[in-house]
């Protein structure tokens, strides 16, 4: 792993920001933004984006390019021993993660070929509402793109960080920014557009409250990918620790232009379809399809946008592989194949019964949630909040000056340690808190 690198900044800073822009930026964005005031929490989200955000991106960072060593190997070697157990939650939350993950990104898959066969050719949205319930209940086909999903991440990373990661993603992330631009500017040319353009951006503070900022700083935090130990595993095939602060911003700006981009693309069509903007983690697949049937060729374009939701979910997935087989090859000396092989092994088996929990599996129940639920509670609310708790103490308090980047400046390095040691704990323990109660 030691001997692994990246080609160029420009290929880990697309990397780092394809780990950051899944569905989460497409799927759960607009509809949590639609729930808290539009853009009052548009603005929050940015805040804690541009502070919070870019500083621990950036810890969790140095870690890696610091001890050219995955999350387990990084914390063991700069902070002791002791301080492995962190990076191993860590690693068991990107694996829960990846079970569900998987078969959302296999719904994506699911809704490719539906597109493509012409039976999403709907502009009816309580239909389109239906649809999706009954593909996520049925017991077989779900199941069928999980694995399929999963496969395919497989195919992306066992070729190694330059052949397989770097490469996949350098046509990936620029292919997805392209077309949601394209959607994003077809949409606003429908009837009502610019209802939906007002609903998103003009702030409604009456409707943010309390919860609504702590949502707005949880998902900036966690739709970095921040509190999983892949930015450690990135950082370690850099060639040093020079820039990291730029690349850190420059991976934020991206992810954030993504999440806008989303709003930008499914607030428009809402007024003109009907469907509501809270319907919640299907509001992408319930609404897409009705804008391309007012489109000429709308069913090829629905078939493109759902391909690169693909694209989208797969180019998380290789951030999660890459993490995770990293930890297998360095502590095992297994071929990278191998380490693949078997992540990709549990991560199928996993997502079996969290498919099964929307069909057959759904009286499963454990404190009033089913696999697939209880599943996103435990990560989402408890480990990857301990995991950034933990994080910023160990950056700021364990580590402190000794791992900040060389030629920083005084006031830099004065308000880089502020945000670990005060500002991130404080703000990381309130998500935890909200998420618990």
């Amino acid at each position: 792993m030691q001997q692994s690198q990246w080609s160029s900044r420009l290929g880990y800073i697309l990397a780092a920001a394809g780990s950051a822009v899944g569905l989460g930026a497409i799927w759960k964005f607009p509809y949590v933004t639609a729930a808290n005031g539009g853009g009052a929490f548009l603005l929050v989200f940015l805040l804690f984006s541009f502070t919070l955000g870019v500083a621990v991106l950036m810890g969790e960072t140095l870690l890696g390019s610091l001890s050219r060593r995955g999350v387990v190997g990084a914390m063991a070697s700069l902070a002791g021993p002791r301080w492995r157990w962190l990076g191993a939650m860590g690693l068991l939350c990107s694996l829960l993660i990846f079970c569900f993950y998987s078969v959302v990104g296999g719904w994506t898959l699911g809704y490719t070929a539906m597109a493509l066969s012409g039976s999403l050719n709907s502009g009816d949205g309580a239909a389109l509402t239906a649809r999706f319930n009954d593909y996520v209940a049925d017991p077989f086909w779900p199941l069928l793109s999980h694995l399929a999903f999963a496969a395919l991440a497989w195919c992306c990373v066992q070729g190694g960080v330059q052949k397989g990661v770097e490469r996949t993603l350098r046509w990936m992330m620029p292919s997805l920014l392209v077309m949601m631009l394209l959607l994003a500017a077809v949409g606003l040319t429908l009837p009502g557009a610019m209802a939906g353009v007002r609903h998103f951006l003009l702030p409604d503070f009456d409707k943010l409250g309390m919860e609504g900022v702590l949502d707005a700083m949880g998902l900036a935090f966690f739709s970095l990918s921040i509190g999983l130990g892949i930015h450690t595993t990135y950082g370690a095939y850099l060639s040093d620790s020079e820039g990291v602060g730029r690349s850190s911003l420059w991976v934020v700006l991206l992810a954030s232009l993504i999440a806008v981009l989303a709003g930008l693309m499914i607030f428009p069509v809402l007024a003109a379809t009907g469907i509501d903007p809270t319907a919640g983690p299907g509001l992408t697949f319930m609404t897409m399809p009705a804008v391309f049937q007012q489109l000429p060729f709308g069913q090829g374009l629905a078939s493109l946008f759902f391909a690169l939701l693909v694209v989208a979910a797969l180019s998380s997935a290789i951030s999660l592989l890459e993490h995770l087989q990293c930890f297998v090859s360095e502590s095992w000396g297994w071929r990278r194949r191998s380490s693949c092989t078997l992540i990709i092994a549990l991560v199928m088996a996993g997502g079996i019964p969290v498919s099964l929990s929307f069909g057959p599996w759904s009286g499963v129940t454990l404190f009033g949630k089913n696999i697939f639920e209880l599943l996103d509670f435990v990560t989402s609310n408890l480990m990857m909040p301990l995991f950034g708790l933990g994080l910023t103490l160990l950056l700021g308090w364990r580590l402190g000056r000794a791992i900040l980047p060389k030629g920083l400046g005084q006031p830099w390095q004065a308000l880089l340690l502020g945000g670990w040691r005060w500002l991130a704990p404080l703000l990381i323990g309130g998500i935890l808190i909200r998420g618990l109660v």
